[in-house]
Parts: structure tokens; C-alpha cells; sequence
């Protein structure tokens, strides 16, 4: 009874995080994605290169994650994996199946970008293109949600519920790859988001699929 009433629970926070983003999501599209997007791009933020780099930690995650996850596979095969790995394995299946989830919502909402950076995009910047196209595939129409941003908190949630100590590193990990997607303008706000509310929400199944307990040690 108990698992039951804890997936209830779930879907209705689900629910709740899904209605709220979307409502602040509506507000801005009209009110901030606009200004920010011109605001980095007329102070020439984007030069500086810190914030390039900033926007590399998910790539790396999603490229150290198939290295763990033969490991963790190997060392299954000699005895039962440790909470640590486990979580680790958590993480990984997540964040496969999270990339996924986004890759059919960029073509659901089929976003413009905020700025030309890839097969010279039609952009917010450099064309006046704003707005939602939906159903729409290609590199043009994938601005949201934003895919940097779902990868760093599908991982970063669940160390933050699983190892609450290691907060400090998911929360500063998640606030580096917000502010450098904003610096370079490779993203608008609202992309950042929607990204982060899919990431949070299926980090909180992972956690609970995967009956992970809270290690304050």
C-alpha cells in the first residue's frame, strides 16, 4: 500500500512541477526570452570563453556514462552492486531514456533559436525567427527543450536527493550550464526551463524505480 500511495504522490508532484513550469514558461516567451537573448548578444557576453565551457559538463557527462556503465555491468558479474553504483546506474538509464523523451519534444514544439551557431539556423538574433513551429524536424527547429539543460539535471536530481552532501556539486553544476547556455546565447530562458523540469521530473521516477535511499554518509 505504501509503494502505491508513493507513485500517487509522484504523478501529482509530476503534475504540479509540469503545470507550474508551463505557466512560468507562457510568461517568458513574452516577457524575458526576448530581452535576455539581446541583452547577451549587444554586451558581448558570449566572448567570453569560460562560458563556452561551461556548456561542455553534459557533453561529458553523456560521454563517461556507456565507460561507466560497462564497468558497472563487470563488476556486477562478481558481486552485488554497492549503493554508490547503483545510483550510477540510475543515472545512466535516466539520462538514456531522458534524451530521448527530449528528442520527441524538440519536434513536438520545433523552436527557433535564439541565435545562428549550427547549418546556419534561422534564429531569433540574426532572422527576427520567434516562435514555435510544431511538428517540425531539423537542426533549425530544436531550441526546446533545451538539451544541455536536461542532461545536467536527469544526473545532477538524483545526486541531490540521493547524497544530499553533494548538493553543493549538483546545484553548482546545473547553475554553470544554465548561465553559460544563457552567456552564449545558445538557448533562451525558457528553453533552460522546460529542460530543467523534464530532467527534475524523470530523475524523481529513476530515484523511486530504482528504490533508492537517501545516503547522508
Amino acid at each position: 500500500m505504501s509503494s502505491v500511495h508513493s507513485s500517487v504522490e509522484l504523478l501529482h508532484r509530476s503534475f504540479k512541477l509540469i503545470v507550474g513550469a508551463a505557466i512560468i514558461i507562457f510568461g517568458t516567451y513574452f516577457l524575458v526570452d526576448k530581452p535576455v537573448a539581446f541583452y547577451t548578444y549587444n554586451h558581448h557576453i558570449n566572448h567570453y570563453d569560460i562560458l563556452k565551457w561551461m556548456t561542455y559538463i553534459p557533453t561529458a557527462l553523456e560521454s563517461i556514462a556507456p565507460v561507466l556503465l560497462v564497468w558497472i555491468v563487470v563488476d556486477l558479474s562478481r558481486h552485488s552492486l554497492s549503493h554508490f553504483q547503483k545510483t550510477l546506474l540510475a543515472m545512466i538509464i535516466n539520462l538514456a531514456v531522458t534524451l530521448q523523451i527530449k528528442e520527441g519534444l524538440k519536434f513536438v514544439f520545433g523552436r527557433y533559436w535564439p541565435a545562428t551557431w549550427t547549418n546556419h539556423n534561422p534564429s531569433l538574433i540574426q532572422d527576427h525567427a520567434y516562435g514555435f513551429h510544431l511538428f517540425h524536424s531539423g537542426s533549425a527547429y530544436q531550441s526546446f527543450p533545451s538539451g544541455h539543460t536536461t542532461i545536467i539535471f536527469s544526473v545532477m536530481s538524483i545526486l541531490w536527493v540521493v547524497y544530499p552532501k553533494w548538493r553543493w556539486l549538483a546545484g553548482a553544476s546545473c547553475a554553470a550550464v544554465i548561465v553559460g547556455l544563457l552567456g552564449m546565447d545558445y538557448h533562451f530562458v525558457s528553453d533552460i526551463i522546460a529542460g530543467a523540469t523534464l530532467g527534475t521530473i524523470t530523475g524523481m521516477y529513476a530515484v523511486y524505480f530504482f528504490g533508492l535511499e537517501k545516503n547522508d554518509s
